[in-house]
C-alpha cells in the first residue's frame, strides 16, 4: 500500500498496538470505559498503547471536560475517542486512509456521539488551508520517520489551529526525544517507553 506524507496511519514495527487483540481498539476511561471497537487492519496502523494513553490522560484530565479536541492522525481514533469518553465538548479527527476515516465514522456511530467531525485528508494540507476554529487540546501522533512532527506543529501555529495555552499531544520516535521545538511551545511533561517518546506542549503564541 502506498503512503503519503500526511498519512495519519501510524509507521510500520514501530510499537506494538494497544489493542485488545488484532482488530480492536478499548476505550480505558470515561463513559464509555471498557468499550471494544473494531479498527481496520491496515498498513502500520498502531493505537496508543494503554498504558502510554493512560499516562496521556492522567495529564490532561482536568483540562478535557468541555473541550474542543483536534486528533491531527487519527488512524484508529484511539486518542480522540478517549477524549471524547471523558467528556471533550468535541473533536475533529483528520485522517488519510479512507477505509480508516469510515470505520471510525461508524465507530461514532454506534457510540451514538454526534459531536465529532472525522476529514479524510491529507494533514499538512488541511492544516495549511486554515480554519475559523480553534482548539483546547490537539493530538500529534504521526506515522514514524516521515519528518511530519516538526511540519505539524509548524502548521498548527501559522495557520490558526490553536487557542492560546492549548495543550499540545507529540508522539514520535523515541530518536527525536531531543527534537527542537518550534517557537510558542514549551515542554510541561516527557516521558519514553521502548521505541516511543511522548511529551505534553503548551502553546503560547508570545513565547
Amino acid at each position: 500500500m502506498s503512503r503519503n506524507r500526511s498519512s495519519a496511519g501510524r509507521g510500520p514495527g514501530t510499537k506494538p498496538s494497544g489493542a485488545m487483540g488484532s482488530g480492536q481498539v478499548r476505550i480505558i476511561g470515561g463513559q464509555w470505559r471498557s468499550r471494544k471497537l473494531p479498527i481496520k487492519d491496515l498498513e502500520g496502523l498502531r493505537p496508543t498503547t494503554d498504558r502510554v494513553r493512560e499516562t496521556l490522560f492522567n495529564w490532561i484530565a482536568a483540562d478535557l471536560p468541555h473541550a474542543r479536541v483536534l486528533d491531527c492522525f487519527g488512524g484508529s481514533g484511539a486518542l480522540a475517542l478517549e477524549a471524547l469518553s471523558r467528556y471533550a465538548s468535541f473533536a475533529k479527527v483528520f485522517e488519510l486512509q479512507r477505509d480508516a476515516a469510515n470505520q471510525l465514522k461508524t465507530n461514532l456511530q454506534t457510540l451514538k456521539c454526534d459531536c465529532a467531525e472525522v476529514v479524510n485528508g491529507d494533514t499538512l494540507a488541511l492544516l495549511a488551508a486554515g480554519t475559523t476554529e480553534d482548539f483546547d487540546i490537539v493530538f500529534i501522533d504521526p506515522p514514524f520517520r516521515k519528518g511530519l512532527a516538526d511540519a505539524t506543529l509548524h502548521a498548527l501555529r501559522d495557520h490558526g489551529w490553536l487557542k492560546e495555552d492549548a495543550l499540545v499531544y507529540l508522539e514520535t520516535e523515541s530518536e527525536l526525544a531531543a527534537m527542537p521545538l518550534p517557537s510558542g511551545f514549551t515542554e510541561l511533561k516527557h516521558k519514553t517507553a521502548g521505541q516511543v517518546c511522548y511529551r505534553l506542549l503548551q502553546f503560547n503564541q508570545g513565547e
